[in-house]
């Protein structure tokens, strides 16, 4: 039933009940949609590689770890050139806004990063207008109000008005103690400084992390040599062993794409075959920023009931290895491995007869419950202490590190959550409209965030026509799915706390019950089916200390 039920919603929401005129005008939209989606992300993919700082001097240089300065050297000698190469790939760019006690180029990395696509050869103003108006009339065609409407009814949270619930209470709890995160870091930053001033957009990382490492002793570099990435990968490989048994074997003679691209066959714990998967995580020039799963083959069964296993891929931006040094990752890494390799997970451990239906063909804000559920694990000190250990002497993570790692682990908690926030109500904001767009797309941003917004917002910044995630990805009406589903998460998490982080019946019915399922049942079905209750935002209060 599913499966009738799918399909016939499927060619229904691809045209297949229009009739004349207006299945033409489907076609036209579609092909135009396809083809304004895939301008966007080739131009926020071209100006991201068109800019380079070029750094000769060594008091530009101040405030930055080694690791950084040896990156950006090797960046530099890579591409001809002589000094410290900075760029506005993600491990080039974090760190340098993160360490950098240079203010005038962290606002000049920032200026350059979030000014991206607005004027010139790269612009996507006129683009954003356009996608946003073609999925509009798009969903018209349907018989709904607007694209938002369209998209929901195929989510969890069905309609809009359930989105912005979402949104608004996580605003009401959260918002306060983002303002005082604010004022907590401006006040440090004055200490610091020695003088009032501002605290703009491009002060936030840096002096966040002075603050962190000045309240809890951690930051980055003391974390990363105990996050060697080939150790970091047999840490989370053998969370899946613990958890389902999973065994991942190299392969060599399964051909790849790129060079540095591993192969890896899976087998279960009575080592029965499960799948592929492929590791690609350093960035390339023609290779997007970010970090993502892709399933080259989904799982199904043919008619004789013989199971054709999946082929997945993870592909992550992580810094590589310099001359004397192995790629050692943040601790944000490992956390970006854990989600990448959550959503792997759903994807291989996929039991369904049809392709249309197994790992992650679901739900959109339910697809992001497996890979953040995963992150929970990078602050267990029993998860870490299988694998951390410093890459040059082999001690473990000290028990004192690890505690600070927890101690911090809410530190500008409130911040990040309200960042998300103001990016669901900039994508619902586009895509709750019911007619064209014809104004300033930097001036309908500002309107669509300023309730979640806590820092000055920079005038010559602009999110949307650099937002690949709604106008060139999945996520167009999409994005709260990260916080919905971090309340799935929280609250799924929650169990495995009361009966143990690795507690095999617990593991048994989350693999049986969430991550073999797919899309054969509706996910709030599956979800109270493991859980036992409709999911709450309590849980995810209590993690984070917003509720005591």
């Amino acid at each position: 039933m599913a499966l009738l039920n799918d399909t016939y919603e499927s060619m229904v929401r691809k045209g297949a009940n229009l009739k004349g005129e207006n299945r033409e005008k489907y076609r036209k939209l579609t092909t135009e949609l396809n083809q304004l989606t895939l301008t966007f992300g080739q131009n926020l993919l071209k100006a991201t590689n068109s800019f380079e700082m070029l750094l000769t001097k060594p008091e530009e240089l101040d405030g930055l770890p080694q690791s950084a300065i040896d990156a950006a050297a090797l960046m530099a000698q890579n591409k001809g050139k002589k000094g410290f190469l900075f760029d506005l790939s993600y491990p080039s760019y974090g760190p340098f806004m993160q360490y950098s006690a240079r203010r005038d180029l962290r606002e000049k990395m920032y200026r350059a990063y979030n000014s991206r696509c607005q004027t010139g050869e790269f612009d996507n103003t006129q683009i954003v207008k356009r996608i946003a108006e073609v999925r509009m009339e798009i969903a018209k065609l349907m018989g709904k109000e607007n694209y938002a409407e369209y998209t929901l009814e195929r989510r969890m949270a069905k309609n809009s008005r359930n989105v912005y619930n979402l949104l608004n209470q996580l605003l009401e709890a959260y918002k306060p103690e983002a303002l005082q995160e604010v004022r907590e870091i401006k006040g440090f930053a004055i200490g610091m400084e020695g003088k009032n001033f501002d605290l703009m957009p491009w002060d936030w990382s840096y002096y966040s992390d002075k603050l962190k490492n000045a309240k809890y002793d951690l930051n980055d570099e003391m974390l990363k040599p105990y996050f060697e990435l080939n150790r970091v990968k047999k840490g989370v490989f053998g969370l899946a062993t613990r958890l389902y048994g999973l065994k991942f074997k190299k392969n060599n003679k399964i051909p790849v794409y790129h060079p540095e691209v591993e192969a890896f066959e899976v087998f279960d714990a009575n080592n029965k075959y499960v799948g592929v998967l492929y590791t690609d995580f350093h960035p390339r020039a023609t290779k997007r920023g970010g970090a993502w799963m892709t399933e080259y083959k989904g799982q199904w069964k043919d008619e004789n009931g013989k199971d054709s296993r999946p082929h997945i891929t993870i592909v992550m931006n992580f810094t590589r290895p310099t001359a004397d040094k192995p790629a050692l990752l943040t601790y944000g890494e490992v956390e970006t491995f854990l989600h990448e390799f959550g959503h792997s997970l759903h994807g291989l451990l996929a039991n369904s007869t049809y392709a249309s239906l197994s790992g992650t063909n679901v739900f959109r804000d339910f697809v992001e419950l497996p890979s953040q559920f995963m992150e929970n694990f990078a602050i267990e000190k029993e998860f870490l202490h299988t694998f951390a250990r410093h890459y040059q002497t082999g001690e473990l993570i000290p028990d004192e590190l690890v505690q600070r790692i927890v101690d911090s682990s809410n530190f500008n908690v409130a911040y990040a959550c309200l960042r998300q926030v103001s990016f669901g109500l900039l994508d619902m904001a586009w895509y709750t409209r019911n007619t064209p767009f014809e104004g300033d797309v930097k001036a309908y941003e500002k309107k669509a965030w300023d309730k979640a917004q806590i820092l000055p917002v920079v005038e010559e910044t602009c999110m949307s026509t650099q937002f690949s995630h709604i106008f060139a990805g999945g996520y167009s009406a999409g994005y709260y799915s990260y916080k919905w589903a971090e309340v799935l998460d929280a609250d799924a998490f929650s169990l495995f706390k009361q009966c143990g982080i690795f507690n095999p019946e617990i593991a048994d019915s989350f693999r049986r019950n969430i991550l073999s399922k797919g899309g054969t049942e509706h996910p709030m079905t599956l979800y109270k089916r493991f859980r036992g209750q409709e999911p709450t935002i309590d849980a995810l209060l209590i993690r984070n200390g917003i509720k005591r």
